[in-house]
């Protein structure tokens, strides 16, 4: 990048997160800051390509902070997918005097933003924001601290009917192709199994193991389920499948669903995402870069190309699993 862009664009794209909106406010805060002109696009991609814009200041993003969700909307796009589609967003940029983007979002969202910077030159920058947590090169994104702390909270008072009666409950979570809201929200909560698409526990493994822990004066039960796993085609299918050969519990299954999206964000993930917000800004600004993400590496900010973020998936922690292990016994 040869020079300070002078007008910076922000979208919100993909599945919405706790803390989009304290990214937002960051993003067009520090624009402010910097003397740097601020657009709001909304509807995410699908607003690039229909010029859903609004110049934004730093009184446009007054008390949003603690708000859920994102106030410039998001959806997916289907147009944005297409050359013709992505020619018309760059179009609409440049009649804008744009000179970069800035967009918050998973992994889908920084491909789009990807192929759009190499396709058109555009200067871009990712701000991670999902509540699977599944983002290459970054400890955190946006959003998963709150959906654990929901998930926490849910599984704690579901603990409390499967005590009184002596259930069996499966929990589904979410997490698309990551285990890493099961995984946490199993060990915080104490469940007794966990079930993750990194790990495949077997249906046999799991009977044996419900089975022991019955037998070591265990009365009731706790699952964690992450959508992706699929013991079962699903996890009605292995609700079934265990009624049938846990004769001694009473097996009940709840999916927390969009719950797990919404609601104010945490403190940690308000603060990541002020950071996190100022560093695209400034990354762009005072280190000149772009086509990168922005992200949080052992508490210190850091930032990886959008290829190698891409290209390899983000690791679970393995000694989680170890964890999970030693305190379901």
């Amino acid at each position: 990048m040869s020079q300070n862009p002078k007008h910076i664009a922000v979208l919100t794209s993909g599945g919405d997160s706790p803390g989009m909106n304290a990214a937002i406010r960051a993003v067009v805060r520090s624009c402010a800051y910097h003397e740097v002109k601020c657009t709001g696009i909304y509807r995410g991609f699908e607003g690039l390509i229909e010029k859903d814009f609004e110049v934004l200041n730093a009184r446009s993003v007054k008390n949003i902070i603690n708000k859920g969700g994102t106030f410039l909307k998001s959806t997916r796009s289907e147009k944005f997918r297409t050359d013709e589609g992505r020619a018309l967003a760059y179009k609409n940029l440049k009649e804008e005097n744009i000179d970069a983007l800035v967009v918050i979002g998973g992994n889908g969202s920084f491909k789009g933003a990807e192929i759009i910077s190499d396709e058109h030159g555009i200067a871009v920058i990712g701000i991670p924001a999902t509540i699977d947590n599944d983002v290459n090169g970054t400890d955190f994104s946006i959003g998963y601290d709150t959906a654990l702390n929901t998930v926490i909270e849910a599984i704690d008072k579901i603990r409390d009917t499967a005590n009184s009666h002596n259930r069996l409950f499966l929990v589904e979570v979410m997490g698309r192709d990551a285990g890493d809201i099961a995984l946490n929200a199993g060990i915080g909560a104490g469940a007794e199994e966990i079930l993750i698409p990194e790990e495949n526990l077997g249906v046999d493994r799991l009977l044996t193991s419900l089975k022991h822990s019955r037998a070591s004066g265990k009365t009731s039960s706790i699952i964690v389920v992450s959508e992706s796993e699929k013991i079962g085609k699903n996890i009605f299918e292995l609700a079934e499948y265990l009624k049938e050969h846990l004769k001694a519990y009473e097996i009940r299954l709840t999916i927390l669903g969009h719950i797990q999206r919404g609601g104010a964000p945490s403190c940690y993930d308000r603060v990541l995402a002020s950071r996190l917000g100022i560093k695209a800004v400034e990354t762009l600004l005072l280190d000149k870069k772009s086509n990168v993400i922005v992200g949080i590496t052992h508490r210190k900010l850091t930032t990886i190309p959008f290829q190698k973020a891409a290209s390899t998936p983000r690791k679970l922690d393995k000694d989680l699993l170890r964890v999970a292990d030693i305190t379901s016994i």
